[in-house]
């Protein structure tokens, strides 16, 4: 951890990929944590997650050759298969096949896991994968967005960005309580007012209000925002163009984030929202993606920030935040 940003990765579910981009039969490298991965589905269409290297001669399962060259290594049945020396491990991290053997590796033998497997859901079209420091077993779950389920037919195919950010994923997600950046780094209006900001376990919830002007005159913006654990953001904007962001952020390392944007919007009359309104809401979200980022990669984190009295409820989103650290070591 560095003195820019102090605090360690955060426990949670976090997304790692869209489901579209992993196909059966076929998987990818990963970096997130701090740590190489792969990602593999089985033949089954069931997706798993290792650590990267084959506890053989230490090959990375997630570049193929030959046949699978400039894609990820071969998946045959439910285990990926190792291009160094054609070993096979299951997504629960026991090797199922030593093709040339004669005797078996004694953990091998005896079915024992040999290299770390890791907790995988898929939902809201996202494979999301759990993270906890101690590798302690999932303590809740990610939350279904009925928006993004597979077959709505009433909201549209989600319209996609992502964003690699240098920072820490806490940084990022102060801005959900911080209204007064909204006018300073956004160009907005005015700042919109908070009427509803809930803490509550794992979840945490804000409502905003602002006037906008539109081609239709000045209309009333609703922007709600809900989180489950860290890695898992819903915002809801009415008022113009009902569209529902799935906006996720998944730990690169402490310094590091990804950020997964998934915009989904009501469709009108049986056909998905293109142009006019619904893809400027769209735009504009991303270039205050790209604004904020500027600020995000060169400011420094501050314990104990010098706050006036109309500043966001930055002590207790932290406070809440905080819940999903360990240990406060990293405070002292």
């Amino acid at each position: 951890m560095s003195k820019r940003i102090p605090m360690p990765i955060p426990l949670g579910w976090f997304q790692v990929a869209y489901s579209h981009e992993l196909e059966v039969a076929a998987s990818m490298p990963l970096r997130y944590f701090g740590t190489d991965l792969v990602l593999f589905r089985t033949e089954d269409g069931e997706a798993k997650v290792l650590d990267a290297y084959c506890p053989h001669m230490g090959a990375h399962l997630g570049y193929g050759i030959r046949g699978h060259a400039g894609g990820g290594s071969a998946v045959v049945g439910d285990s990926i298969v190792c291009p160094f020396h054609g070993w096979a491990y299951n997504g629960e991290g026991q090797c199922t096949d030593v093709p040339y053997a004669g005797n078996l590796p004694p953990k091998v033998a005896r079915g024992e896991q040999v290299i770390r497997s890791w907790q995988v859901r898929e939902l809201n079209q996202v494979i999301w994968v759990w993270y906890h420091p101690e590798n302690a077993p999932p303590q809740f779950e990610p939350e279904v967005i009925e928006e993004a389920t597979p077959g709505n037919d009433a909201w549209s195919t989600p319209k996609l960005h992502t964003w690699d950010i240098g920072t820490h994923m806490q940084e990022i997600g102060e801005n959900a309580v911080d209204p007064a950046h909204f006018l300073y780094v956004h160009g907005t209006q005015n700042i919109p007012m908070p009427e509803v900001l809930d803490f509550n376990g794992i979840n945490r919830s804000g409502r905003l209000v602002s006037k906008m002007s539109t081609p239709r005159g000045e209309i009333t913006g609703i922007i709600e925002n809900r989180n489950t654990g860290p890695g898992q953001a819903t915002v809801r904007f009415s008022g113009i163009c009902e569209t529902v962001l799935m906006a996720n952020l998944t730990p690169v390392d402490a310094e590091n984030s990804k950020a997964f944007y998934a915009f989904f919007q009501k469709k009108v009359d049986g056909r998905e929202p293109v142009g006019g309104v619904a893809d400027a809401i769209v735009a504009d979200i991303c270039k205050q993606m790209d604004e904020d980022r500027i600020i995000w990669q060169h400011k420094q984190y501050f314990d104990k920030p010098m706050l006036c009295d109309n500043d966001g409820p930055f002590a207790k989103f932290r406070k809440w935040y905080a819940q999903f650290y360990t240990s406060d070591s990293w405070r002292q």
